[in-house]
């Protein structure tokens, strides 16, 4: 009789005899037929069922995928000795010529199941048109779980600690993004941005921003001059600092708007314009902007709508007391450590183009769009901690951000799926500068960040019911896990 024999996951070392007839559910939700309690798995992840003589696995738009013999699959039929690997965690053998299971266990969730008609499901949704990943980008994704510790490594060398935000500014770059890092004097924010640049072979340039700053000041700027050949007079444009591939605008605060404007235009657009001629900067182009949390009188904060264009909002936090030792003991002694380059400018690219490249499933996707309509007061479906304490939540590029950050955090980890917990690992950066409180959080003590991660706990999974329910044109209400 066929059966599965897990070799790895929260069953391993046990086995399931599967039915001679129908088919079985694989998930983590108790009511499926094989119920496997691994967190990496999705609720319903993968249908077993048998056609003909053999059997075939179906993913069933699961977070993580499923991949048969190493190889990411939607449907396909199975053979003797198949591997699969569902979740991250789970991976089992179907063996169909009946060998010895001496030495095994039964595995909990099918022991006196009957076997069953196959079951009929609603016929999938059409698949985003995705671009598809070559294989030299496979092969560069599978480096990155080294390459991403090589990394952090050598930013290590210089920076001690701070591993949060080494992560999420990987992560913003990785997804073409620009972030916010917000912290107090003496933090190395500075130091830590320029670090990477070395790390990753980017063209650096630093802005100290001032009051007196002007938008040609930062773009450039044409100055007239007379040409050798001719000895006629023209005027000649001389480059700003803006033409790099990571800026570090420090104090983007401190500036007056219009010179706000014309950094958040080259971000937006990859391009400034002078008079008549636009300059496409080279990617890729990055911007992490610095904010000072203290001294607020004479700055020029950055309005709501202008903020929305930085894809994360990075705290920087004090270090532990140990870090802080070896921070000073380290920075005090006139040694100096030069990081090495691990990635070139070409990777870089490379990686963020892989980004686009990725599927999302549909589960995932519903997931993002709870979480962020969960964060918006006038939305009849809102938790009750966001009609209470927000005055303004996240809009679509909330959304659309989130997905490109779990996507990065994917890739950045050796992995070509995007489950839920990315999407909730990215929440608190993406979100914190995009939800707003009201008079009540304040008298409260409530900050943003403290709603975003209440939303996070708050805010379930959709079940399979959402997608029955979407298809006749209804919602599934915002639940609690």
């Amino acid at each position: 009789m066929p059966k599965l024999v897990f070799t790895k996951g929260p069953h391993a070392g046990q086995e399931v005899q599967l039915p001679e007839t129908g088919s079985l559910t694989i998930g983590r939700r108790p009511e499926c037929d094989l119920h496997i309690q691994d967190d990496m798995m999705s609720g319903k992840h993968a249908r077993l069922e048998q056609v003909n003589d053999g059997w075939k696995i179906e993913d069933l738009d699961s977070s993580n995928g499923t991949f048969v013999n190493g190889e990411a699959v939607h449907t396909t039929l199975l053979h003797d000795n198949d591997v699969i690997v569902l979740g991250g965690d789970t991976e089992f053998t179907l063996h169909t010529n009946g060998a010895d299971s001496a030495g095994r266990t039964p595995a909990p969730g099918l022991s006196g199941v009957e076997s069953s008609e196959p079951r009929v499901s609603a016929p999938p949704r059409p698949p985003v048109a995705v671009p598809q990943a070559s294989q030299q980008d496979l092969e560069l994704v599978k480096r990155m779980r080294g390459l991403t510790d090589s990394i952090k490594k050598e930013v290590g060398k210089v920076i001690v600690g701070q591993l949060e935000m080494v992560d999420q500014i990987l992560m913003s770059m990785i997804a073409g993004g620009h972030a916010l890092l917000i912290g107090m004097p003496g933090m190395a924010k500075t130091l830590t941005v320029s670090t990477i640049a070395k790390v990753l072979d980017l063209d650096f340039k630093r802005i100290q921003f001032t009051p007196d700053l002007m938008p040609t000041d930062i773009t450039g700027t044409e100055i007239l001059e007379t040409n050798r050949d001719t000895n006629e007079k023209e005027f000649r444009f001389i480059k700003g600092p803006l033409f790099c591939n990571l800026l570090l605008a420090d104090e983007i605060n401190r500036t007056p708007p219009k010179t706000q404007a014309a950094l958040l235009e080259a971000m937006q657009e990859k391009c400034i314009t002078t008079g008549n001629v636009t300059y496409t900067l080279d990617p890729p182009f990055f911007v992490l902007a610095t904010q000072n949390p203290l001294e607020q009188e004479g700055t020029y904060p950055l309005p709501e709508a202008q903020q929305d264009r930085f894809m994360f909002n990075i705290w920087v936090d004090y270090p532990s007391a140990e870090e802080e030792e070896i921070i000073i003991g380290s920075t005090t002694v006139g040694k100096k450590i030069e990081p090495q380059k691990v990635l070139s400018k070409e990777q870089v690219l490379q990686l963020q183009d892989v980004v686009k490249k990725i599927p999302v499933s549909e589960h995932v996707i519903k997931y993002t769009i709870r979480l962020v309509r969960a964060t918006r007061p006038a939305d009849p479906e809102a938790p009750e901690i966001a009609r209470e304490f927000v005055s303004t939540g996240a809009g679509p590029r909330a959304g659309q951000f989130l997905v490109l950050a779990a996507k990065a955090r994917a890739v950045l980890e050796g992995r070509i799926h995007v489950s839920c917990n990315d999407i909730r690992a990215a929440a608190i950066p993406v979100l914190r500068h995009r939800v707003y409180t009201n008079f009540a959080a304040d008298s409260e003590g409530l900050t943003a960040m403290d709603i975003v991660k209440k939303l996070v706990d708050t805010v379930a999974e959709p079940g399979e019911e959402a997608y029955s329910e979407e298809k006749k044109g209804k919602d599934k209400k915002i639940g609690k896990k």
